[in-house]
């Protein structure tokens, strides 16, 4: 397995050689490689089993840098950049010619962020290059809020994980970008939609799409477990599927079920509590995915807040058809 620990000049060393560190961030752990060599992004694609449409975010120290990878940032970003950056913001630029086509898979813009971590930022700040972080999980999988969770996934296939222990906001960063002079939010994630219109008035919410996406992130199947994956109202859904000589797994926002072993359900915030209930999101699916339940039950957040980021998460986990 990974080595683990808080090395940064270890994690240097390996990053500058081409090969793969796993990395914390505020939002989740990611799979980080030299951005501007085409093989180790190359690996990172082949670690994650990752399809090559679907591009990554390169991370950076500080706004000053990321304007060394970008042709330009539009005023209304550089506001939303100087007011949250570092955070789970990324900025879709259009990209220079020094950022990879791997990368961008193709695409005329790069997705940009500076990420709010200690760690991650003493180690940016000491390399001569952006890092191309993914999640570091199996393409499609939940993403690893803990180093733990990174080893038990990749640990074979990476040499070291830096260790900056659970992350803090649990889901991937919002990703927005620029189409004529409208803001256009490309994923929710953990930078609510209403704070950034406190910066740049109203924008557009794009879903996400299932193939060939414009940003990271945006494959319709995607963070779901290996368990088939059902969400609606509870108590209907136990109704139906408890008893029929199936062992089902709950996740719901606060209630609890009596019809239900306390092993097969979590609740994500007692209080409900949207940003509680993200930061043990991925961690609850990963831990229903691995007990002996052959099924996993879920229900909606309320559609406000980080609810709306979880619910796009939750649907694009959900068994098709």
């Amino acid at each position: 397995m990974a080595t683990i620990g808080q090395d940064i000049v270890q994690a240097k060393t390996i990053l500058e050689a081409g090969e793969l560190v796993a990395i914390p961030t505020e939002t989740v752990y990611g799979l980080a490689g030299n951005a501007l060599n085409p093989r180790a992004v190359a690996s990172i694609f082949e670690t994650k089993n990752r399809p090559s449409f679907d591009p990554l975010i390169i991370h950076v120290p500080s706004l000053e840098v990321a304007e060394d990878y970008v042709s330009e940032i539009p005023a209304a970003l550089r506001k939303l950049a100087e007011e949250f950056w570092p955070g789970p913001l990324t900025l879709l630029l259009p990209r220079n010619k020094i950022i990879p086509d791997i990368v961008t898979s193709g695409l005329d813009r790069v997705a940009v962020r500076v990420p709010n971590h200690p760690l991650t930022l003493n180690l940016l700040g000491q390399l001569g290059f952006p890092l191309a972080a993914p999640s570091a999980n199996p393409f499609g999988y939940i993403s690893p809020t803990s180093p733990q969770h990174v080893d038990a996934q990749l640990g074979g296939k990476i040499p070291y994980i830096l260790d900056g222990g659970l992350c803090k906001v649990g889901l991937e960063s919002t990703i927005v970008g620029m189409e004529g002079n409208e803001v256009i939010v490309y994923r929710l994630g953990g930078l609510e939609v209403s704070e950034i219109e406190k910066v740049v008035g109203e924008v557009s919410v794009k879903s996400h799409s299932s193939s060939n996406p414009q940003a990271p992130g945006l494959l319709e199947s995607h963070y779901a477990p290996t368990k088939p994956f059902i969400i609606g109202n509870l108590d209907d859904l136990i109704k139906e599927w408890h008893g029929k000589d199936m062992i089902c797994a709950v996740l719901s926002l606060k209630k609890r079920f009596s019809s239900i072993p306390d092993e097969y359900q979590i609740a994500l915030s007692p209080k409900a509590d949207l940003k509680e209930a993200a930061t043990h999101l991925f961690s609850a699916m990963r831990m229903l995915d691995s007990s002996n339940a052959q099924l996993i039950l879920a229900e909606l957040m309320p559609d406000e807040g980080l609810g709306k980021a979880i619910n796009d998460r939750l649907k694009r986990a959900a068994t098709k058809g």
